[in-house]
Protein backbone atom coordinates (compact mmCIF):
# COMPACT_ATOMS: atom_id res chain seq x y z
CA UNK A 1 0.00 0.00 0.00
CA UNK A 2 1.10 3.20 -1.41
CA UNK A 3 2.52 5.00 2.50
CA UNK A 4 0.81 8.42 1.39
CA UNK A 5 -2.82 7.19 1.38
CA UNK A 6 -1.65 5.14 4.16
CA UNK A 7 -1.08 7.65 6.16
CA UNK A 8 -3.98 9.90 4.94
CA UNK A 9 -6.58 7.08 5.81
CA UNK A 10 -4.83 6.95 9.31
CA UNK A 11 -5.41 10.14 10.31
CA UNK A 12 -8.54 11.03 8.51
CA UNK A 13 -9.68 7.89 10.64
CA UNK A 14 -8.44 9.34 13.93
CA UNK A 15 -10.05 12.89 13.22
CA UNK A 16 -12.92 11.27 12.51
CA UNK A 17 -13.31 9.55 15.47
CA UNK A 18 -12.32 12.62 17.65
CA UNK A 19 -15.09 14.38 15.44
CA UNK A 20 -17.73 11.97 17.01
CA UNK A 21 -16.06 11.87 20.32
CA UNK A 22 -16.97 15.85 20.41
CA UNK A 23 -20.57 15.22 18.98
CA UNK A 24 -21.45 12.33 21.50
CA UNK A 25 -20.14 14.48 25.02
CA UNK A 26 -21.82 17.20 23.84
CA UNK A 27 -24.98 15.10 23.83
CA UNK A 28 -24.26 13.56 27.42
CA UNK A 29 -24.06 16.19 28.75
CA UNK A 30 -27.09 17.74 28.25
CA UNK A 31 -28.81 14.72 29.52
CA UNK A 32 -29.35 13.31 33.36
CA UNK A 33 -28.68 9.87 34.48
CA UNK A 34 -32.64 8.87 33.96
CA UNK A 35 -32.38 9.70 30.26
CA UNK A 36 -29.01 7.94 29.24
CA UNK A 37 -30.85 5.16 30.30
CA UNK A 38 -34.15 5.47 29.03
CA UNK A 39 -35.79 3.35 26.27
CA UNK A 40 -39.01 3.53 24.51
CA UNK A 41 -39.55 0.13 24.90
CA UNK A 42 -37.82 -3.36 25.26
CA UNK A 43 -36.89 -3.55 21.82
CA UNK A 44 -34.70 0.10 22.11
CA UNK A 45 -31.54 0.86 23.53
CA UNK A 46 -30.86 3.16 25.97
CA UNK A 47 -27.97 5.57 24.87
CA UNK A 48 -26.24 4.20 27.66
CA UNK A 49 -26.20 0.73 26.04
CA UNK A 50 -25.26 2.35 22.47
CA UNK A 51 -21.84 3.99 24.52
CA UNK A 52 -20.94 0.64 25.96
CA UNK A 53 -22.09 -1.09 22.62
CA UNK A 54 -18.93 1.46 20.66
CA UNK A 55 -16.79 1.27 23.38
CA UNK A 56 -16.95 -3.22 23.28
CA UNK A 57 -16.60 -2.59 19.66
CA UNK A 58 -13.64 -0.66 19.36
CA UNK A 59 -11.66 -2.88 22.01
CA UNK A 60 -12.86 -5.64 19.55
CA UNK A 61 -11.67 -3.80 16.47
CA UNK A 62 -9.22 -1.71 17.70
CA UNK A 63 -7.55 -3.05 20.35
CA UNK A 64 -7.68 -6.41 19.77
CA UNK A 65 -7.90 -6.92 16.09
CA UNK A 66 -5.67 -4.07 15.08
CA UNK A 67 -3.61 -3.15 18.48
CA UNK A 68 -3.09 -7.13 19.44
CA UNK A 69 -4.49 -6.37 23.04
CA UNK A 70 -6.73 -9.63 24.35
CA UNK A 71 -10.22 -9.81 23.50
CA UNK A 72 -12.35 -9.04 26.84
CA UNK A 73 -15.48 -8.07 25.08
CA UNK A 74 -18.85 -9.24 26.76
CA UNK A 75 -21.45 -7.90 24.12
CA UNK A 76 -24.48 -9.04 25.44
CA UNK A 77 -24.00 -7.02 28.73
CA UNK A 78 -23.75 -3.88 26.45
CA UNK A 79 -27.40 -4.37 25.71
CA UNK A 80 -28.49 -6.12 29.15
CA UNK A 81 -27.18 -3.38 31.14
CA UNK A 82 -30.44 -0.83 32.45
CA UNK A 83 -28.32 1.51 34.69
CA UNK A 84 -25.45 1.43 37.49
CA UNK A 85 -23.09 4.42 35.15
CA UNK A 86 -23.83 7.92 35.35
CA UNK A 87 -23.93 10.52 31.79
CA UNK A 88 -20.28 11.34 33.46
CA UNK A 89 -19.05 8.25 33.85
CA UNK A 90 -20.57 7.23 30.17
CA UNK A 91 -18.76 10.36 29.07
CA UNK A 92 -15.27 9.15 30.51
CA UNK A 93 -16.04 5.74 29.52
CA UNK A 94 -16.40 6.84 25.87
CA UNK A 95 -13.32 9.20 25.80
CA UNK A 96 -10.83 7.37 27.36
CA UNK A 97 -11.95 4.14 24.90
CA UNK A 98 -11.98 6.38 21.79
CA UNK A 99 -8.31 8.15 23.16
CA UNK A 100 -7.02 4.71 22.97
CA UNK A 101 -8.51 3.56 19.62
CA UNK A 102 -6.98 6.78 18.09
CA UNK A 103 -3.71 6.00 19.87
CA UNK A 104 -3.79 2.51 18.57
CA UNK A 105 -4.65 4.35 15.00
CA UNK A 106 -2.24 7.07 15.04
CA UNK A 107 1.23 4.38 15.82
CA UNK A 108 0.32 2.08 13.34
CA UNK A 109 2.80 2.30 10.16
CA UNK A 110 0.62 2.36 7.30
CA UNK A 111 2.00 -0.74 5.49
CA UNK A 112 0.26 -2.79 8.72
CA UNK A 113 -2.98 -1.76 6.95
CA UNK A 114 -3.12 -4.49 4.53
CA UNK A 115 -2.21 -7.29 7.15
CA UNK A 116 -4.88 -9.90 7.94
CA UNK A 117 -6.70 -9.89 11.53
CA UNK A 118 -9.50 -11.84 12.92
CA UNK A 119 -12.40 -9.63 15.51
CA UNK A 120 -15.26 -11.38 16.07
CA UNK A 121 -13.76 -14.68 13.75
CA UNK A 122 -14.20 -12.22 10.56
CA UNK A 123 -11.27 -12.38 8.64
CA UNK A 124 -10.34 -8.77 7.39
CA UNK A 125 -7.60 -6.28 6.68
CA UNK A 126 -6.97 -3.74 9.73
CA UNK A 127 -8.03 -1.23 7.36
CA UNK A 128 -10.94 -2.67 6.64
CA UNK A 129 -11.46 -3.31 10.84
CA UNK A 130 -10.23 0.58 11.43
CA UNK A 131 -13.14 1.52 8.61
CA UNK A 132 -15.39 -0.45 9.91
CA UNK A 133 -15.03 0.96 13.72
CA UNK A 134 -15.18 4.64 12.26
CA UNK A 135 -18.30 3.52 10.18
CA UNK A 136 -20.23 1.93 13.75
CA UNK A 137 -18.89 4.95 16.08
CA UNK A 138 -20.63 7.22 13.20
CA UNK A 139 -23.90 5.58 13.07
CA UNK A 140 -24.51 4.97 16.47
CA UNK A 141 -23.50 9.16 16.87
CA UNK A 142 -26.08 9.76 14.61
CA UNK A 143 -28.92 7.82 16.84
CA UNK A 144 -27.67 9.36 20.11
CA UNK A 145 -28.15 12.71 19.02
CA UNK A 146 -31.26 11.95 17.12
CA UNK A 147 -32.40 10.37 20.66
CA UNK A 148 -30.69 13.42 22.23
CA UNK A 149 -32.81 16.20 20.28
CA UNK A 150 -35.70 14.46 20.78
CA UNK A 151 -35.22 14.29 24.80
CA UNK A 152 -34.01 18.23 24.83
CA UNK A 153 -36.78 19.30 22.34
CA UNK A 154 -34.24 21.32 20.26
CA UNK A 155 -31.45 21.41 17.85
CA UNK A 156 -28.17 20.79 19.18
CA UNK A 157 -25.86 22.98 17.09
CA UNK A 158 -23.49 20.42 17.14
CA UNK A 159 -21.70 21.50 13.51
CA UNK A 160 -22.95 25.08 12.38
CA UNK A 161 -25.26 27.13 15.05
CA UNK A 162 -27.57 28.68 13.08
CA UNK A 163 -29.93 31.85 14.34
CA UNK A 164 -33.31 30.74 15.45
Amino acid sequence: MDNEIGLLFLSASSAKLEQMTSFVTKCLVRLSDEQVWARGGEHENAIGNLILHLCGNMRQWIMHGVGGASDVRKRDKEFSTADGLTATELTHLFEETIAEARSVIDSLPPEKLIERTKPQGRDVSKLEAIYQVVGHVQQHAGQIIVLTKQMCGTDLDLTMPRAR
